[in-house]
């Protein structure tokens, strides 16, 4: 528990950039890792044990891979779940994660949603799931947070793509009704979570460690300009922010005309960005003084950026066996860089 103690600290160091905690290193060792299953409702106990062998799987490998990965029970979820509670029906293909159905195509529609009570969505199995597993695992036991989009990438799953984006300019405070209910609905389901298992937690993605705070993916920046950003999105992320005193952003989408948005978000401290290297390396430099950060690509080249030794860069790789994942620890404990032959 010291060695996890010590590994929380360090990424509390690397989210501040004023310190010189500035390379951590996650390292995903799928040696004798249990197959998750499909993440629908139906699969509750079979992704209940997977969780808690994965987490027991973890915990062994603290002692002989010296990395940077926090143990922890992830409660990890498709994108439908918010959406689905506002009553979207699901879609589940049989070689992918579930995804919700729109449930309105046009603003006249919105007035039609209400707000649901927690108790009465399928939400409850998780809160279920996660007390059986805090039982099991011990109440010491960090868990991950299931899938949080932003209320306005949730908005997009409900209503129909090809006419929300119409509605930010035909009927705006339609778009914005939507996405007040669905924040008034987040702040429900992530209050009640925080006050039962803790405010510290993992990201659903990728997997960082943050004391307090929520993290969220937002991904539909990347299909408006900078303008709608500031109109529509803007204001909850400041309120999720607020609320609960730091945030983490992931963003999949091509996002550079927001990095400037981005980069004012209070309270950010982590932001990972999935984007090809060459960008990956321009977003290395832009958000440098901003936030820590962790993206997708694995970067072993920092001879672009001036002052490297100021950029707080958490690198994520995967391996499959324990002894590559221990040397490639040790090696990145040594030099600050990966190896070049894993």
């Amino acid at each position: 528990m010291d060695n996890i103690a010590l590994r929380k600290q360090k990424w509390i160091d690397f989210a501040d950039v004023s310190t010189n905690v500035n390379r951590l290193l996650v390292i995903d060792c799928t040696e004798d890792m249990p197959k998750r299953p499909m993440l629908w409702w139906e699969n509750m106990k079979q992704r209940e044990d997977w969780t808690f062998e994965r987490f027991i799987k973890q915990m062994e490998n603290v002692s002989v891979i010296h990395d940077n990965t926090i143990p922890f029970m992830t409660m990890i979820t498709g994108t439908e779940i918010f959406a689905e509670a506002f009553g979207c029906s699901v879609y589940k293909p049989n070689n992918n994660n579930p995804c919700a159905i729109p449930r309105i195509t046009n603003w006249r529609d919105v007035k039609k949603i209400r707000i649901p009570k927690l108790e009465d969505t399928k939400l409850v199995n998780l809160f279920e799931a996660a007390d059986r597993l805090s039982k099991r695992a011990g109440k010491d036991a960090l868990f991950g947070l299931p899938d949080i989009q932003t209320p306005m990438d949730i908005a997009a799953l409900i209503w129909d793509k090809s006419d929300f984006y119409a509605a930010m300019y035909d009927a705006p405070e339609a778009v914005k009704e939507l996405s007040e209910k669905v924040k008034i609905f987040m702040f429900d389901f992530l209050d009640e979570w925080f006050k039962r298992f803790g405010r510290e937690f993992i990201a659903h993605f990728p997997d960082y460690y943050m004391p307090f705070g929520v993290s969220v993916s937002e991904d539909e920046i990347g299909s408006v300009s900078a303008d709608i950003y500031k109109e529509f999105f803007e204001k909850e992320l400041l309120e999720f922010s607020s609320r609960y005193g730091a945030i983490g952003v992931h963003c999949c989408a091509d996002s550079m005309h927001q990095w400037g948005n981005l980069s004012n978000i209070p309270n950010l401290k982590i932001l990972n960005l999935v984007r090809d290297c060459p960008q990956t390396v321009q977003s290395l430099k832009f958000f440098r003084d901003v936030c820590g950060q962790y993206p997708t690509s694995v970067i072993r080249d920092l001879s672009e950026i001036e002052e490297p030794q100021k950029l707080h860069l958490a690198q994520h790789i995967s391996v499959d066996s324990r002894d590559k994942a221990a040397y490639t620890a040790d090696y990145f404990n040594e030099y600050g860089v990966l190896p070049q032959n894993i």
